[in-house]
């Protein structure tokens, strides 16, 4: 008898388990996750012998983005702790605090247009900070701008070949460079922001702005407020924090190992910022990482494990059997199926796998004379990187703002909230792109 299909919807259901405990604010996720992971290894185990091997999990897991992870946390922590982010809210206070719609926007557009070269998880750790101070200040409940934001981030993944590792995996594999980007993909880009921004505005941000801001009174972080902003002051440490981050975020753009350049800049931004001590200055990296939060990176360790359970037993694999089996419909209907079924899988999983996954799918239809690859190409794409609006565990910028929102006691930034307003927006992408690839493919760029 072949039990190869009840392991694969074992497996299936221990990750779907873990998917519905998220939804569940009060729940210790991270205890749900390890007992759904050790319970699928267990059974994995009995029947496949590369799952009792160690390193079958050390391979599986993505060490680059675990390290990438801790390094940003590292330096939020070390900005946070020299008051970088307050002293930036009041500025931009100074200038925009009796305007949050426009402060709305800048956020959006600024967020938007830097995670567009940059992985959307940095913008994250470095503005919802920034913008939860600025909020709290002013009185206005954060909760509108770090859902703009989360919507935001996943559509300017689309925009350039280097917006997220997804799009470097295709742009590497299909020789997509900058131009083909720019005449291909941003006329959707811009149309779909536009609508995206001006409905955010109208349907959540205006409502927002006549409730009171909700927070955890008994532990909000910013009670203290006046030990924290010192007004005129710190200028020079500003500059120079900011110099920094302006580098660090450059070479981001230019070198491809970004967890090589969070790991160097964290010494960097340790070095020019020591803790102020009886003794003397002092430089001390374990101080910050005892202070990272490393839930979600627990999480994504136990999310790896499971794409690479899923691997192993042959669920994926059907997956892109039954996704070459769709060749023999019209272009059409098949890049509307691929815009879909991707946009899906890459709610539920990381982006990365799904598009490895994909990658030799695509590569075989294009190859066909029956198919343009164009089309092909941006539903991909688009598919792709939209996903992560359906649920949060799509996208590692959206669990990062959750993950945020519960440490600074933003009640009603919750999963649920999330998935509500990410997946009515995937859905409104989704609809917007199934309309541009019936407009290319009805009138083909010469």
């Amino acid at each position: 008898m072949n039990l190869e299909p009840l392991l694969q919807i074992f497996v299936l259901i221990c990750f779907i388990g873990l998917i519905i405990v998220l939804f569940f604010e009060h729940v210790d996720y991270i205890l749900y996750s390890v007992i759904f992971i050790v319970i699928a290894s267990i059974v994995s185990a009995i029947f496949i012998p590369e799952v009792r091997d160690f390193t079958f999990f050390m391979n599986n897991v993505e060490w680059e983005v675990i390290f990438y992870f801790i390094a940003i946390f590292a330096i939020v922590e070390i900005l946070k702790e020299n008051n970088f982010f307050d002293e930036i809210a009041f500025r931009i206070i100074k200038r925009y605090g009796l305007r949050p719609r426009k402060l709305f926007y800048i956020f959006c557009i600024i967020t938007t247009l830097l995670a567009s070269v940059i992985a959307g998880i940095s913008i994250v750790a470095i503005f919802v900070p920034l913008i939860i101070v600025v909020c709290r200040k002013t009185k206005i409940n954060p909760t509108p701008f770090l859902l703009g934001i989360s919507v935001c981030v996943n559509l300017a993944a689309t925009l350039t070949p280097i917006g997220s590792a997804q799009n470097i995996l295709i742009a590497n594999e299909f020789a997509l460079d900058f131009n083909w980007f720019l005449f291909r993909i941003i006329p959707y880009f811009f149309i779909t922001l536009i609508i995206t921004l001006i409905s955010l505005d109208q349907f959540l941000l205006k409502r927002s702005l006549k409730m009171p801001i909700v927070v955890d009174d008994k532990e909000d972080p910013l009670k203290n407020d006046s030990d924290i902003m010192i007004k005129g002051k710190g200028g020079r440490l500003i500059r120079k924090n900011l110099s920094l981050l302006i580098i660090f975020v450059f070479c981001l753009i230019i070198i491809p190992e970004g967890y090589l350049v969070a790991i160097i800049f964290t010494i960097i931004f340790l070095l020019f910022n020591p803790r102020k001590g009886d003794q003397g200055n002092k430089y001390s990296l374990i101080h910050y990482l005892q202070k990272v939060d490393y839930k979600l990176i627990y999480f994504f360790i136990f999310l790896f494990i499971f794409i690479g359970l899923m691997e192993i037993n042959g669920t994926l694999l059907l997956l892109e059997m039954f996704i070459e089996n769709l060749s023999f419909q019209n272009e059409l209907i098949l890049s509307i199926i691929i815009l879909i079924t991707t946009s899906l899988l890459s709610g539920l999983l990381d982006n990365t796998p799904v598009t490895i996954i994909f990658i030799p799918v695509i590569r075989i239809l294009i190859s066909s004379p029956d198919f343009y690859a164009f089309p092909l190409l941006v539903a991909f794409i688009l598919g792709i990187n939209l996903g992560g609006n359906f649920l949060p565990q799509g996208s590692p910028a959206d669990l990062m703002i959750l993950e945020l929102g519960r440490t600074n006691k933003i009640k009603d930034l919750t999963y649920k909230k999330m998935v509500k307003i990410g997946g009515f927006y995937a859905l409104i992408h989704i609809l917007i792109g199934i309309g541009y690839l019936i407009v290319i493919i009805l009138f083909p760029p010469t």
